[in-house]
């Protein structure tokens, strides 16, 4: 008799991820995107503007919660064990009823026309090839619609900014239902533009100039303000009054560009918005409407009654707040500070997290943004208590080098670094990463 051989361990996905980098080196092809996050952040930015690289990499003040994002991570250390016969590993979740293959989503990034044209069904590709969730962002460049249509299967969350305009808050949330949204993510933290240095030194902020309002102008109850403002809009004295005649010069050349950029990113034809006011005026009536500084628990307590999608608030960060979203009965909580980009000097998210889980106990929902770059900063996050974490910037600087498919190779090379992570810490799924003791402080240096 032929001696039987024990079948062989199933390979997880970050041996395929590493096995199929090493084979493409044999024929002298290394990674259009790189796997470490400092060499694909640096190689980003050089194929990216400079107002591209300023909306996406800057952060608020200076900086110092972008670098406070990242210190957290570098406060906890994985304690790895040994001998524990685990040969696979089961990377799968589930969150509001939303299936996910790695407890990983794509986050919401408004404006990302900056990086690459087309960017919202581009990074939607690359998450459905990645079989990834993205959460479509309100300040999107293309109508949900059509970015829903590039995720075939895969699931998708809406994330909205809650408007001035209440009814136009119902005709997002109802679209959003409509295309097939899973979930509905309440971004709380914008309710006005933070302090964001980067921007305001090259004087750029790309909804100006059209970009990444494309929500809105998709929008009916949105287009119904607008052209009763261009209705009711009488002559408007020039925007070039009280100026010399070398300001009025460069002034109207760039102007000039403006207006052309607007006509070029409303729906029509471009030579026939070129002649309307519409496009400008959809422009300042978002810059108007688009976020309520006003934002508070009255509002969001009427969100029962105007969806059926599972609810998650979005930058939450103080333990108080995440207890009366719990009793107040919303669904999640996605723990961020919007990646650095509102509030200098905030609290770091994965500290907020620790503090948020404590508070909350093991059951609610809550998920990690702002600071993830890799799989091990996803398996300390998930040790420390997220159900689940959002990839921001790393997915856009993936966009930046190889459109759609940098969007795949970043989402891959992250699931492909927790899969081995857990595989060499001795933890063979998400549940056991969560109630294991597979993280501790980092000693002081």
């Amino acid at each position: 008799m032929s001696e039987q051989r024990p079948p062989a361990p199933p390979v997880g996905p970050g041996r395929l991820r590493q096995n199929s980098i090493y084979r493409r080196g044999t024929l002298g092809q290394a990674p259009r995107v790189p796997t470490h996050p400092d060499e694909l952040e640096s190689r980003a930015r050089k194929a990216m503007s400079p107002q591209a690289w300023a909306y996406v990499a800057g952060g608020a003040g200076s900086g110092a919660t972008v670098s406070a994002n990242r210190a957290a991570f570098d406060r906890w250390q994985v304690v790895p064990r040994m001998l524990h016969g685990n040969t696979s590993r089961d990377l799968r979740t589930e969150v509001l009823g939303t299936s996910l293959t790695a407890p990983v989503m794509i986050a919401p990034i408004g404006a990302a026309d900056l990086v690459r044209p087309g960017s919202d069904v581009a990074i939607a590709q690359g998450a459905a090839a990645a079989g990834t969730p993205y959460i479509f962002s309100t300040q999107g460049c293309a109508p949900m619609e059509e970015t829903a249509r590039a995720m075939g299967d895969v699931p998708w969350w809406y994330q909205l900014y809650w408007s001035v305009d209440e009814r136009l808050v119902d005709s997002l949330i109802g679209r959003a239902e409509a295309a097939g949204a899973r979930a509905l993510v309440v971004t709380l933290d914008t309710t006005m533009l933070g302090w964001r240095t980067r921007d305001l030194d090259l004087g750029s902020l790309p909804f100006t100039q059209g970009v990444g309002i494309a929500q809105y102008t998709s929008d009916p109850r949105f287009m119904e303000i607008v052209r009763e403002r261009v209705a009711a809009a009488g002559e408007e004295p020039s925007p070039l009054a009280g100026t010399t005649g070398a300001q009025k010069v460069v002034a109207a050349a760039s102007g000039a560009r403006t207006l052309v950029n607007q006509a070029r990113r409303h729906p029509g034809g471009t030579r026939d918005n070129l002649r309307s006011a519409e496009p400008r005026a959809a422009v300042e009536t978002f810059l108007d409407i688009y976020s309520n500084p006003g934002l508070s628990w009255t509002h969001i307590e009427t969100l029962r009654r105007r969806t059926r999608m599972p609810v998650l608030l979005k930058g939450i960060l103080h333990p108080d707040d995440a207890q009366r979203a719990v009793e107040s009965g919303i669904d999640g909580i996605i723990v961020s500070n919007h990646g650095g980009r509102q509030v200098d000097r905030s609290v770091a998210s994965l500290d907020a997290l620790v503090a948020i889980r404590e508070r909350v106990g093991p059951e609610p929902v809550v998920l990690l943004d702002s600071g993830v770059r890799s799989g091990a900063d996803v398996f300390v996050a998930l040790a420390l208590g997220a159900d689940a974490t959002l990839i921001g910037r790393p997915h856009i600087y993936g966009l930046a080098l190889d459109g759609a498919d940098g969007v795949q190779a970043v989402v891959e090379d992250v699931v492909a670094e927790l899969d081995l992570t857990m595989g060499l810490a001795g933890a063979a799924s998400i549940a056991e990463i969560r109630s294991g003791d597979f993280v501790v402080p980092a000693p002081p240096r």
